[in-house]
């Protein structure tokens, strides 16, 4: 659905589906999503895979074709933006009378990217009433929040943003690995699922990550900084996100500094979650505008090199705390 992290599982089991958009693994779970629900309606449901590379237009009749005692069945055509003209026309013409006589038993379950390629199929298919479920890639922070949150809900616990942020930063941006952790959370907590649950079971990352780095050089603390900073790239950090923590971190009590009100008033005026706003609050004490705009220029300088400017990008990072931590004494 437009707007959602996490798609949800359809609440009934339509003769026709569409999942579209370009995250796969949040299309493999809605494809997983249906055929679960269509084997909570009949457990002996023949599930089968087409092969759109190789099957005809012919072969696909067989496959429409409603067995002499009704049994249920799930085609999955997966990626169907890759079909060819006349195999797209003939899947469409099939599940159009599907969608018009579901008596059949069939399920179709279509996945496509959702672009101009194979459009003529996705927009039959929409027109012909199939059930539609966006999959848009994640590439906002606050889907991602929502995702890791919407996972440990599923997966039948419960976390506070602040957790959730912890997990991205300590797990990465990867939905299959991050639903895999979620799971593995709650299992382990019984759901109640904290910071400190966090750092234990993903001691070595989530001690170490960007933020981590960020956190020690915006209250001046150079030895954490570097000592975190060596370390996080020692065991495989990306030194991306470390330049981008850099930068979020000089950003945020950029924002927060001189500001007024409480957290709360602040989060909705800024649009940060109240944590947000307290850490940056509390780091913000010592900073001058003109220390700030000295760090602010020192993350940028180190974004711009890390991302492709800089033949040591590890001494970029290095760099870049050691004049964070000196800008805090502007004045």
């Amino acid at each position: 659905m437009p707007g959602s992290a996490a798609p949800s599982p359809p609440a009934t089991l339509a003769p026709l589906h569409l999942v579209l958009g370009d995250e796969s693994f949040l299309a493999g779970r809605v494809v997983a999503d249906v055929v679960a629900l269509a084997r909570a309606t009949d457990p002996e449901c023949d599930v089968r895979e087409l092969d759109l590379s190789s099957v005809t237009p012919g072969a696909l009749y067989e496959l429409f074709s409603p067995s002499l005692f009704a049994e249920a069945r799930v085609l999955i055509a997966r990626e169907a933006h890759t079909a060819g003209k006349d195999l797209a026309a003939a899947l469409l013409q099939h599940a159009t009378a599907l969608a018009k006589d579901p008596s059949s038993g069939i399920v179709l379950v279509v996945t496509h990217l959702g672009q101009a390629r194979g459009k003529a199929l996705s927009d039959g298919l929409k027109k012909a009433g199939a059930v539609t479920t966006s999959v848009t890639r994640l590439t906002k922070q606050r889907d991602k929040l929502t995702f890791v949150r919407d996972e440990i809900r599923r997966a039948g616990g419960k976390a506070s943003e602040e957790v959730a942020s912890l997990i991205l930063d300590s797990v990465g941006s990867d939905l299959r690995e991050l639903a895999s952790v979620c799971s593995q959370l709650v299992a382990d907590t019984g759901g109640r699922v904290d910071p400190d649950a966090v750092r234990q079971y993903h001691r070595g990352r989530a001690d170490v990550s960007g933020f981590n780095v960020a956190d020690a050089a915006m209250v001046g603390d150079t030895a954490g900084a570097l000592e975190a900073l060596r370390w996080a790239l020692q065991i495989g950090v990306d030194p991306v996100p470390i330049a981008d923590a850099l930068a979020d971190g000089v950003r945020s009590v950029a924002r927060v500094t001189g500001a007024r009100g409480s957290s709360f008033q602040l989060a909705s005026t800024l649009g940060m979650p109240p944590w947000k706003v307290e850490r940056a609050q509390r780091q913000g004490r010592g900073w001058s505008p003109a220390g700030l705009a000295s760090a602010a220029r020192a993350a940028a300088t180190a974004n711009a090199d890390v991302k492709g400017g800089a033949d040591d990008r590890s001494y970029a990072l290095e760099r870049a705390v050691l004049a964070i931590v000196s800008a805090r004494e502007t004045r």
